[in-house]
């Protein structure tokens, strides 16, 4: 296994390495889902709740499969994030990128506006903003990277060209076209089934890779 990997499996959802400023965060996003809640069932639009939930749900999906790459090539997830933290709870996830990612479907949501037909410099803001959006996230995961508090192991995951937009689709982009898909359908049935599924595909490997198989990502 690399260094990063090894450093990043040390204190893994060790408790003692909880800091009291988890505390007000996690107030702060308890907060902003409880405004955001109270608001759905005064306007019946679910849609901010949903996207918020989506985009973690998805994060939830990326960071199972990443800890999968560890396991089973027993070198190296395709990210790790061995640096100081609050609470490392998979190798390459921590409870600020926890934090973070329950909030960040809002900002996207909040940044559309009433109109569906909206246009940006020729492309529905619905997806200019989910390609703005990815393109932000991709520059300061550099930045993480170059740091060295977000390491990355293999070739074709890193700072060249092809890397750069694996990183944007696979990352990140895939993040708010679940959203739009999420937030697009017709009925709030159908929008907690997706959700659902969203859930259920992570929960699923995390309970076969911790429960039945052993594994430790």
């Amino acid at each position: 296994m690399t260094e990063a990997t090894v450093q990043a499996l040390d204190g893994l959802r060790d408790l003692s390495m909880v800091k009291w400023y988890i505390i007000p965060l996690l107030m702060i996003v308890l907060y902003i889902y409880a405004k955001e809640i109270k608001l759905a069932r005064s306007t019946s639009n679910w849609n901010a709740v949903f996207a918020g939930l989506t985009l973690f749900g998805v994060d939830f999906f990326n960071e199972t499969w990443n800890g999968w790459v560890m396991v089973l090539t027993q070198r190296s997830a395709f990210w790790t994030t061995p640096g100081d933290t609050a609470l490392r709870t998979m190798v390459g996830w921590n409870i600020e990128i926890i934090f973070m990612f329950l909030i960040s479907g809002f900002v996207y949501y909040h940044t559309l506006s009433e109109s569906t037909t909206e246009k940006i410099m020729g492309i529905p803001e619905k997806w200019f903003w989910a390609i703005g959006f990815s393109v932000f996230a991709v520059f300061v995961e550099c930045l993480l990277n170059i740091g060295g508090h977000l390491v990355w192991e293999y070739p074709f995951w890193n700072l060249s060209f092809k890397g750069i937009w694996l990183i944007f689709f696979f990352g990140y982009f895939h993040f708010f076209c679940a959203i739009i898909l999420v937030i697009s359908l017709k009925t709030i049935k159908s929008k907690i089934i997706t959700l659902s599924i969203i859930y259920t595909v992570p929960i699923v490997m995390n309970v076969i890779a911790f429960g039945f198989l052993g594994w430790n990502y």
